[in-house]
């Protein structure tokens, strides 16, 4: 059925929302002495941090981005891989597909946050939050990697957690797959897809 799939990072590959919400809420209680709640915070999930910082009325965007990265290293011991991406990614590896990385991580982020878990090495691409002008729900990211890779449309498949994931696979024309393990739920998400456990991957792939 597929032939390339190309993944998103957090909530996907690995599991950072703890990680990712408490730096933020710490950071949100420091600059805007507000106490905000994981719920009120997810928004942030699957964006850029710059763009959640805006939203969220921060205006020293460059200066609060450096702090959350300090923050989310006091934090990064919840960071962990799911449980079964790493054997379906060797799996997907050994069947020959190809495998890519569209992420709203910048490049400094994906190093630091993502390199260090040993599996960069099955990704053939990456297209970080840097390599676009526009971001996640835009599909200038998947757009990017399509004209990188020179991948046929209808044999790539995206897969991720968030409507954002969602919408920037439908503005580029390829499938959507939910990852179900890192979004909890698939209400208001019409993917092609809805996957229950990494392993289930490996039926999407041509064999």
């Amino acid at each position: 059925m597929y032939n390339y799939i190309i993944f998103d990072v957090d909530g996907t590959l690995l599991d950072t929302e703890i990680a990712v919400l408490s730096s933020l809420q710490k950071l949100v209680s420091e600059e805007l002495n507000k106490n905000y709640s994981f719920e009120e915070l997810k928004f942030a999930l699957g964006i850029p941090g710059e763009v959640a910082l805006n939203k969220l009325g921060i205006t020293n965007i460059l200066e609060c981005s450096e702090k959350w990265n300090v923050y989310l290293k006091e934090y990064f011991h919840h960071v962990k891989i799911f449980d079964d991406i790493k054997e379906s990614l060797v799996k997907l590896n050994e069947m020959g597909v190809s495998i890519g990385i569209v992420t709203s991580k910048t490049k400094e982020e994906f190093l630091n946050d993502f390199v260090p878990f040993g599996l960069s090495n099955y990704f053939k691409l990456v297209v970080c939050a840097d390599d676009t002008e526009k971001h996640k729900p835009n599909a200038e990211p998947l757009l990017k990697f399509i004209e990188l890779s020179e991948v046929d449309k209808s044999k790539t498949i995206y897969i991720g957690d968030t409507k954002y994931d969602l919408d920037c696979a439908l503005g580029a024309g390829i499938d959507f797959a939910l990852a179900l393990w890192g979004a909890k739920s698939s209400i208001g998400i019409d993917a092609n897809y809805i996957l229950e456990n990494p392993k289930q991957i490996l039926e999407l792939v041509k064999v």
